[in-house]
């Protein structure tokens, strides 16, 4: 790999997350739509029925992804190079914070669309949550 393909998919890595944060959070949908801070409640919620396999849009793949996101932020291991590299250091956690918050949201939204139309079985009858 030569240093202006490494260059180029950095930059593309960075457009990438600023495009889906931004299209995360101006989202304007029809009235009633989720906004940013109902979806934002809505993760855990997204995170349980995941884990229980009730919600079968957000697989384990996409899941191990998010996590490992996660641990990227929070790793100790990764202070090392801000401390010596400051502002360019801390480069690279924003664009994971970016895509993970950009992320999080858009499945959000989807699992969000999913809960108004998945049917409820209550007593051998199926419903739809409306909730």
């Amino acid at each position: 790999m030569t240093a202006a393909s490494a260059t180029a998919g950095r930059r593309a890595g960075r457009t990438a997350a600023f495009a889906t944060l931004f299209r995360a959070l101006t989202r304007r949908g029809r009235p009633g739509e989720p906004g940013p801070v109902e979806r934002f409640r809505a993760l855990p919620a997204m995170a349980g029925d995941a884990w229980r396999g009730t919600y079968p849009h957000l697989g384990k793949g996409r899941v191990a992804l998010f996590l490992m996101a996660l641990a990227y932020l929070v790793s100790p291991v990764d202070l090392v190079p801000e401390a010596f590299l400051t502002v360019f250091g801390l480069g690279d956690d924003a664009v994971v914070a970016m895509w993970l918050g950009g992320a999080l949201l858009v499945e959000a939204d989807r699992y969000l669309g999913w809960r108004r139309t998945a049917p409820v079985v209550v007593d051998g009858q199926a419903q739809v949550d409306r909730t």
